[in-house]
């Protein structure tokens, strides 16, 4: 594509054809206009197979208010439009309803509340509401849907390898890997969830980060093929980035050749008074071979230097380099978390790919619309009772015991006040057995999790990554540690109030069909 089909593309346009349909029989019936109210929200944490997500950090907001702010529909896409025929051969868009989308197409008068980016979330509570005139609101769900579940998948990939390295820097390497210019945006998610550093250059400068990076296999092999070797790779880069240098040291044999040229490298630039940044380990067992690389490094007095590993890392791959480094690093005398201290770990496929988890299952429902000035609650129901929404115009809570653990989140009706409430009736979403009630007294706080999230030009400017991560970081802090865990975390509960169970329970009485009885004896 050139860019202005690209522009196109990724323009207000990138929905779904369905939702551009049925904004014309809203606007055909005069519904257009009503205000609707849609919740989006996620049914199941990430499965990566043999391990498990027991929490995701949101993240994707900041990308979609700014895009709102930046599309409408224009003559250009109008014209996209106007071209397109049903069967028959006839327009399949009338003049009328391309009209009222060149003059009204916008997000101006949707209005979203939510959880901040960065925040930890959980499965069926609502993450954003959107609210606003029915067309527009139903044409933004698949352009939300893009923003947020990727981003978030991403950014909770990106946490669980953090955590798995035990704070140490997570640097994102997969923009070779990733899908298309998906790549973009999941750097963005990246890090807010737990990267440090991407090697991407244009997504790290346009978020205001250098991106990382130093040379790849190739370099030494041409330096081989005209005959300098690796040690001449070595010396040429290190001659050009004195103070910046970070040896690759596997393209020939990691022991014998990479690691003895870098530290003769390093040596000459100590000489000079430069300090060496330290090597990068890309293949074999990386465990073993950063112990043999500590030792040699430490013998010639690079004790600081950094050992950057890479090649096919995800969480638990990380978690097992750690686990062995623990558990070897004393035979060699060497000081294991002195050496763990020393790592950074670049993470590619894994990450940019959430592999083993292909996509969030965010959906974006209709909960409810207003008729006659008041909110009238809307349900979609499911003979698998975990797909039957929750209705209605609510609000987010989060409870957090006597040691200041979150340990569940409330679903409320909007006017419920819950840090006010002396006893708190708590409801399975789905199970009518499963109750129980909470004292004010065994709360340590209570925490109204949605706030309103502005956009347009008159919006406060866009929160930077850091305060993103600051969220995160204190949720994390905040969570159990068994919900945390790697493999097989603790369910985290989610709750409705007793006035939402009992709206929700009269809504699906309402709206089921009765079973029709057999006339078979």
């Amino acid at each position: 594509m050139n860019r202005a089909q690209r522009q196109l593309s990724e323009g207000i346009l990138m929905t779904d054809q369905y939702q551009l349909t049925m904004a014309q029989l809203y606007f055909r019936q005069g519904l257009h206009t009503m205000p609707a109210q849609f919740d989006y929200f996620y049914r199941k944490n990430p499965s990566y197979g043999s391990h498990q997500a027991g929490y995701t950090i949101l993240a994707g907001t900041g990308s979609l208010l700014q895009w709102m702010t930046e599309e409408r529909f224009t003559a250009d896409e109008i014209a996209c439009l106007r071209r397109q025929t049903g069967r028959s051969g006839t327009p399949l868009f009338r003049e009328d309803f391309l009209d009222w989308l060149l003059q009204e197409g916008n997000f101006a008068q949707i209005r979203i509340d939510g959880l901040q980016e960065g925040r930890v979330a959980h499965p069926t509570v609502p993450l954003l509401t959107v609210r606003g005139p029915f067309a527009m609101a139903q044409i933004l769900e698949t352009p939300l849907l893009n923003h947020m579940n990727f981003q978030t998948l991403i950014a909770t990939k990106a946490s669980r390898m953090r955590q798995a390295a035990g704070g140490r820097p997570i640097l994102e390497f997969g923009l070779r890997r990733a899908q298309g210019y998906g790549g973009n945006p999941g750097v963005r998610g990246a890090l807010i969830g737990g990267a440090d550093a991407s090697s991407n250059v244009g997504i790290s400068h346009a978020l205001g980060f250098d991106p990382k990076g130093t040379h790849a296999h190739s370099m030494v092999q041409a330096f081989a093929a005209l005959g300098s070797g690796e040690l001449g790779a070595f010396r040429a880069y290190a001659e050009i980035y004195p103070d910046d240098c970070l040896l690759l040291v596997d393209t020939i044999n990691t022991l014998e050749s990479g690691i003895p040229n870098a530290i003769r490298v390093f040596e000459e630039l100590r000489a000079r008074g430069h300090r060496p940044v330290g090597i990068r380990l890309d293949s074999g067992d990386l465990a073993y071979l950063t112990l043999k690389a500590a030792q040699a490094l430490n013998g010639a007095g690079f004790a600081d230097t950094t050992i950057v590993l890479s090649n096919q890392l995800d969480e638990m791959v990380i978690w097992q380099i750690l686990s062995q480094i623990r558990a070897e690093a004393p035979k060699l005398g060497l000081e294991p978390e002195a050496l763990i201290r020393r790592l950074v770990f670049g993470v590619g496929t894994a990450l940019i790919t959430s592999q083993g988890a292909a996509a969030l299952d965010g959906v974006y429902k209709l909960t409810a619309v207003k008729d006659k000035g008041q909110w009238l609650p809307a349900i979609k129901i499911s003979e698998t009772p975990g797909k039957t929404i929750n209705p209605g115009a609510k609000q987010t809570w989060r409870l957090y015991d006597q040691r200041d653990r979150a340990v569940c989140d409330v679903l409320a009706m909007e006017d419920e006040e819950l840090d006010k409430m002396a006893e708190l009736q708590l409801h399975h979403p789905v199970d009518s057995h499963v109750q129980r009630t909470l004292r004010r007294e065994e709360l340590s706080r209570v925490e109204r999790l949605r706030v309103a999230l502005p956009h347009g030009p008159d919006a406060p400017p866009e929160e930077t990554i850091a305060e993103m991560r600051l969220r995160r970081d204190q949720d994390l802090e905040h969570l159990d540690d068994g919900v945390k865990r790697m493999v097989n975390p603790h369910l985290y509960h989610v709750s409705l109030t007793r006035r939402l169970w009992e709206l929700k329970q009269r809504l699906v009485r309402e709206r089921s069909f009765p079973r029709s009885k057999s006339n078979t004896p």
